[in-house]
């Protein structure tokens, strides 16, 4: 599993290592929704919550590196827009019981051990109604050089998915094979799933 060192030495430089555009399947979807409370665990350098603010949304982030907290900061500034960020890891972080209207999982990838728990404590702090937007590498993503980690046990496939969040009811899903541009880390064709559900 990639630790806290790994990620404050990737986004320790300047350059914002995934660029500072939105990944573009939230970009496609989040204009559409009505807008309230976003949570973004694992946010890194900020580009997707500073773009949930940048629409209306009351966003609250956390990672576990700090230098990515100061990248998001600085870009939320840069934008003049608003985020709540925090430091934490991903088991660590409270989930407080029906917070959010929405939660969005964008390239978070958990080892299988703990997988199950961290997405149900992303659906336990969702309101009723709210909805969770999720895209990841799958295995077949393994053959690509595109990003996304090199252990089969980090990647995700939709029938483990359903299990997972299948208290849900499923609005779209797909498994895909597309071409990344969002920056160096994430470029060329790529092996994703996506998911949209909402909480009963």
């Amino acid at each position: 599993m990639y630790t806290k060192n790994f990620w404050n030495e990737r986004y320790a430089n300047e350059e914002y290592v995934y660029g500072k555009e939105p990944n573009e399947f939230l970009r496609s979807r989040l204009p559409n929704l009505k807008k309230g409370r976003i949570l973004f665990p694992c946010e890194g350098e900020g580009r997707n919550a500073v773009f949930a603010a940048s629409l209306g949304w009351e966003v609250f982030a956390f990672d576990q590196s700090e230098s990515g907290k100061e990248k998001a900061i600085a870009l939320a500034n840069e934008k003049n827009v608003s985020i709540h960020y925090e430091i934490s890891d991903v088991l660590g972080y409270p989930y407080a019981p029906e917070q959010m209207d929405m939660v969005a999982l964008i390239f978070s990838h958990f080892h299988k051990s703990i997988r199950t728990t961290v997405h149900r404590n992303c659906v336990r702090t969702l309101k009723p109604g709210g909805i969770l937007l999720l895209e990841a590498f799958s295995p077949d993503q393994l053959q690509y050089t595109s990003g996304g980690p090199k252990d089969p046990d980090m990647l995700c496939q939709l029938k483990d998915l359903r299990m997972d969040f299948s208290e849900m009811n499923v609005e779209y899903e797909e498994a895909l094979e597309t071409e990344l541009n969002e920056s160096p880390f994430h470029k060329g064709k790529a092996a994703i799933v996506r998911l949209v559900l909402r909480k009963n």
